[in-house]
């Protein structure tokens, strides 16, 4: 019999182990998946993971790591505040879309001026709209006491219809000949985020990536805001009698996730997609998640995981299109790695012993 023994505190070791472990054993059971796909697993490992960084075309690959990695880390870093803090955003991906909304709708509105004023102000509309649309789930917590899971994770079909509704909409392109979809902002100088270093992948999305985890660092480890989120979300209680505002932690924290989602889909709508579309948001609110947990919530942990997970979007598409494999099959890759590092996690806090007693 398998018997799981309490630890008296968690392991250091697992707790680094784990998330490399989790690679490893998505690493081997895609493998059968992809085999049962009729593919060559070692071949497409390889395609996924390798071939972005050693393959003879990495120099156009590799600036893609930042591209992608960028909004990954940005969004994942403001999930992990309220995770912290036993605060569950489950719907970053409608504050991204909020957040390119208004951003874009800033920076449309000004069309054709020029002026270096257009881009900042579309950052701060970016990250107020996020940020509004992450205080909807907060504050019918607070009030009415519903489940921020639920109502964040709704609100992301919202944005979408809201989505939809602008792309035909009031940001159409006038000149488009009707096709659905904005102006492009990356051929408008004032409010396109374009590369800073020609031909690296490096915007200023990438750059408000890192400066979110050196803020999130010295916010977690230095000030005491990041005291009060730690003990909020490992002892609620405590928390409480060391003068913890439950109500206003939720604010903040749902607030800071969603202005940083909202700067991640302003930067990425001002620059590598472009436009506002229909099919606009691709899905990195959900991957955040994703990364936010392999990285442990910890800010530099996050940044590795955010370009671990960039490596299977673009080695995903070259397996796409190189060895015809399904995308789905790269859906299920991220969902598995979440799944097995939830599955590891467990030797974090607990010991495996093996007993010959049978349970009465």
């Amino acid at each position: 019999m398998i018997v799981l023994d309490k630890r008296p505190q968690p392991s250091r070791m697992w707790s680094y182990a784990a998330p490399v472990l989790a690679v490893v054993l998505t690493m081997v059971v895609g493998g059968i998946l992809f085999a049962a796909l009729g593919k060559n697993p070692v071949e497409v490992i390889r395609t996924i993971f390798l071939d972005p960084l050693f393959s003879k075309n990495a120099w156009f690959y590799r600036p893609q790591l930042l591209i992608k990695g960028a909004p990954l880390v940005l969004i994942a870093v403001g999930l992990s505040f309220g995770f912290r803090a036993g605060i569950w955003n489950i719907g970053a991906e409608g504050q991204y879309i909020m957040g390119a909304l208004c951003g874009a709708a800033v920076g449309l509105a000004f069309y054709p001026m020029e002026s270096w004023l257009i881009f900042p102000l579309m950052i701060m509309a970016g990250a107020i709209g996020g940020a509004l649309w992450g205080l909807i789930p907060g504050l019918l917590k607070v009030r009415f006491g519903t489940n921020e899971i639920l109502v964040s994770l709704m609100l992301v079909y919202v944005a979408e219809s809201l989505l939809a509704a602008m792309a035909l909409g009031p940001l159409k392109n006038p000149e488009g000949m009707g096709f659905p979809g904005s102006r492009n902002l990356s051929q408008y100088p004032s409010a396109a985020n374009l590369e800073l270093i020609s031909g690296s992948g490096m915007h200023w999305g990438v750059v408000a990536a890192l400066i979110a985890v050196i803020f999130a660092y010295v916010l977690l480890a230095r000030h005491m805001f990041g005291f009060q989120v730690r003990l909020a979300g490992q002892a609620p209680r405590a928390a409480r009698f060391a003068g913890v505002n439950p109500a206003r932690m939720i604010l903040i924290c749902m607030g800071l996730s969603g202005a940083l989602a909202g700067l991640a889909g302003m930067f990425e709508v001002s620059g590598p997609a472009g436009q506002v579309t229909i099919d606009f948001n691709v899905g990195y609110g959900f991957t955040a998640i994703i990364v936010a947990f392999l990285g442990r919530l910890h800010p530099v942990g996050i940044l590795l995981a955010g370009a671990v997970m960039a490596l299977t979007y673009i080695g995903g598409g070259i397996a796409q299109s190189n060895l015809g494999l399904p995308a789905a099959a790269i859906s299920l890759l991220q969902g598995m790695l979440l799944f097995f590092l939830l599955a590891v996690d467990v030797l974090t806090n607990y010991r495996v012993r093996f007993s010959n007693r049978v349970a009465a």
